[in-house]
């Protein structure tokens, strides 16, 4: 299935793509030789080339170093971190990142921030209709990656979170994903 982006990410996505195409064929090699190389299927590769998945960062590095970019490949690493999000959640990382004072009351879920990884993938795993693998793999990573805030170590903003106690007693995902 196709991934959505919106046209920031698109363009990001597609240059990104462009990029490694053009590394590789000047290197004389295949899709499936790439993936190879750097421990990765030929599929993937062909998913990357043509924007329709994104690189992990260590798809990047291998990339770079198999096809001797020099580190031009690998640079692309911050861009691609932040296409990988939807708008939304890049909007209001900003605006977090801003912020003097966060606030939060919350009586359905636990507040975003304040999620595990596993709640997080129970939340957006219960949604009808259901996100794709590769979107709720999108989103969790988007929730994760917010929480970078909290454990900044420059100034950061006051947090209050108010919860109702409905939010810690639900099973959601089960008690483990809690820990």
């Amino acid at each position: 299935m196709d991934q959505e982006w919106d046209d920031d990410s698109g363009a990001v996505m597609r240059a990104v793509g462009r990029q490694i195409k053009l590394w590789r064929e000047a290197a004389g090699l295949k899709q499936v030789e790439l993936g190879a190389a750097i421990g990765y299927g030929e599929e993937l590769v062909s998913a990357v080339e043509r924007a329709r998945r994104i690189p992990r960062p260590e798809f990047l590095d291998g990339a770079d170093e198999v096809l001797g970019a020099g580190g031009k490949i690998a640079a692309m690493k911050k861009d691609v971190a932040e296409a990988r999000y939807p708008k939304k959640v890049r909007d209001v990382k900003k605006l977090e990142a801003e912020a003097v004072e966060l606030g939060s009351y919350n009586n359905s879920v636990i507040d975003g921030l304040l999620q595990t990884e596993e709640y997080s993938r129970a939340v957006f795993g219960g949604r009808r209709p259901a996100f794709t693998e590769d979107e709720l793999e999108r989103r969790v990573a988007a929730r994760m990656a917010r929480q970078e805030i909290i454990d900044a170590t420059t100034a950061r903003p006051l947090f209050n979170f108010v919860q109702c106690e409905s939010t810690l007693r639900r099973p959601l995902g089960g008690r483990l994903v809690f820990a």
